[in-house]
């Protein structure tokens, strides 16, 4: 699913990343822990093609993302990626149902199909009754469940999530988490997440630590890379 080799990250004089190489599965709920500092959100941005590393190769969902125009890794992003963020990042000039389908709109999605999804998504939310309130008329926890459902309108891939509980109360921490491992078994979604939160590590199926732009454990390795296909993709 997700295959990264040799990342290494700089910014001017610092580095970031230090030569990752890492392979995650399929259906994984994997979490990434470790000081601020370590190059978590760094590694996270560059799995999601927001940024580029200096060296090494990253390949999601069998397709080389390394080496892809601008335009390309748009529509990779769009296609293949969805994100959650600590803070939401709902539109507020948007409803929740509105919010939800804009990566749709983006991807070409023809709007009564977009809107059928987004309402199922809402229904699986148990946000059914909130579809037409605007951001500000929503609590936190609530605010998350949409952007979880905007995050999965263009079934994607994978699921990258930097800190998604990092502002909500107990409550709703719990039920977001609990809301990450249903998606999974319901979608065979997989899930990467970046979290300072421990209970959430806890839970999740593989945690990864991080320390000075480098993984902890030895065992997250290139060697443990499976038989994934990876698809060279053409730069216009």
């Amino acid at each position: 699913m997700i295959s990264i080799q040799g990342i290494k990250k700089s910014f001017g004089s610092l580095e970031v990343l230090k030569g990752i190489d890492l392979h995650i599965d399929k259906g994984e709920v994997v979490s990434i822990v470790g000081p601020s500092g370590a190059g978590k959100t760094t590694l996270l941005q560059i799995i999601g093609t927001l940024d580029k590393p200096d060296a090494g190769t990253v390949c999601v969902n069998g397709i080389d993302v390394s080496n892809l125009s601008k335009k390309k890794l748009s529509d990779f992003r769009n296609q293949h990626i969805g994100f959650v963020f600590q803070f939401h990042q709902l539109l507020p000039e948007f409803t929740a149902i509105e919010n939800i389908m804009i990566p749709a709109y983006i991807a070409g999605v023809p709007q009564r199909e977009a809107k059928q999804h987004a309402q199922e998504l809402l229904e699986f939310m148990g946000l059914t009754d909130r579809a037409s309130h605007k951001p500000n008329e929503l609590s936190g926890g609530e605010k998350q469940r949409v952007a979880v459902a905007r995050a999965l309108i263009n079934h994607p891939a994978v699921i990258l999530a930097d800190e998604p509980s990092g502002s909500l109360d107990s409550k709703n921490k719990e039920e977001l988490h609990q809301l990450f491992f249903d998606l999974r078994d319901k979608f065979g979604q997989t899930f990467v997440i970046v979290t300072h939160d421990e209970q959430l590590a806890n839970i999740t199926d593989r945690t990864i630590h991080m320390r000075d732009g480098l993984l902890e454990s030895p065992i997250e390795t290139i060697d443990t890379i499976g038989t994934d296909t990876i698809t060279p993709i053409e730069n216009d």
